[in-house]
């Protein structure tokens, strides 16, 4: 629709704008006298969450379409690795251990933004979580280089907000996980998983499925820290048990470094289809 077409009907912001003064009555007081888009507490209401799923969708998508972002590069990770510099106070020795992954993270994320940059941050743009730990040194390295990055954070019972380092006019927030992780994908160029917990293997696994399924195209699916992933995840046991394939270990490679990283996403082939589907 054109400029012009639209232009012979009222805007909805300026009859938002306009019953701010409409006068006041037992009628205009109403809850029901309110505009319904404009209406939170209508909003709101359990009939309505086909709508709101429909809006976390469309929000972020319209906003990262404005900015030009055609493709992304995926951090997930843990909220609880600390900085190298924050080792000695992590909650177990552990998590000290990992905490070298907060600079890899950082570091690869600066080579990530270089690429961005070149594409005047079309492509390659780094995306995290938002939060802290792993998710923060994504977004901290891209800010390093001068660059943008996407923060797709999440509610939660406890009081949270983005990381510094995200850029402001691409921090998102979500009620629904499930349209959080279809944003992560939708545009990934590469998914990069390092050490985490219970959300980071969620994230994993869903990505994971939805390429091993051929619902998702294959893209450079890269773990760091492969003495941390063997340890977790028994990958050979599944695939002796014959619940994945054999075929299914190579949809994912170790890596330890971000440049080692970088260098398996600079060299990628498309990779072809797969030629079972699992279950059949």
């Amino acid at each position: 629709m054109t400029e012009d077409r639209l232009s012979r009907f009222r805007d909805a912001h300026t009859d938002r704008d306009t019953v701010e003064h409409i006068p006041d009555t037992p009628q205009t007081r109403s809850p029901s006298y309110r505009l319904a888009f404009a209406d939170e507490e209508f909003l709101c209401r359990d009939a309505l969450r086909p709508v709101r799923l429909q809006l976390e969708l469309l929000k972020t998508e319209l906003i990262l379409d404005e900015h030009g972002i055609e493709s992304t590069i995926v951090l997930f990770g843990g909220a609880r690795i600390p900085s190298p510099a924050n080792k000695e106070s992590a909650r177990t020795k552990t998590l000290g251990e990992l905490s070298h992954f907060y600079e890899e993270a950082r570091a690869f994320a600066r080579l990530m933004t270089r690429k961005a940059l070149a594409t005047q941050n079309r492509d390659f743009v780094v995306v995290t979580g938002g939060g802290p730990g792993v998710m923060e040194a994504g977004n901290r390295g891209a800010q390093d280089e001068g660059g943008v990055s996407i923060g797709l954070n999440i509610v939660l019972p406890h009081e949270q907000a983005p990381n510094p380092y995200v850029t402001p006019e691409l921090a998102f927030n979500f009620h629904y996980f499930a349209i959080r992780k279809m944003h992560f994908l939708m545009r990934a160029r590469a998914i990069c998983v390092f050490p985490g917990g219970f959300g980071t293997l969620d994230e994993m696994f869903e990505a994971l499925t939805l390429i091993q399924t051929g619902r998702m195209q294959r893209v450079p699916f890269l773990l760091f820290g492969r003495a941390f992933w063997e340890k977790i995840i028994n990958w050979e046991a599944l695939s002796d048990a014959g619940t994945i394939s054999a075929e299914d270990l190579d949809l994912f490679r170790f890596v330890e470094t971000g440049e080692e990283a970088a260098e398996i996403i600079e060299n990628w082939q498309p990779a072809p289809a797969r030629s079972d589907i699992p279950g059949r």
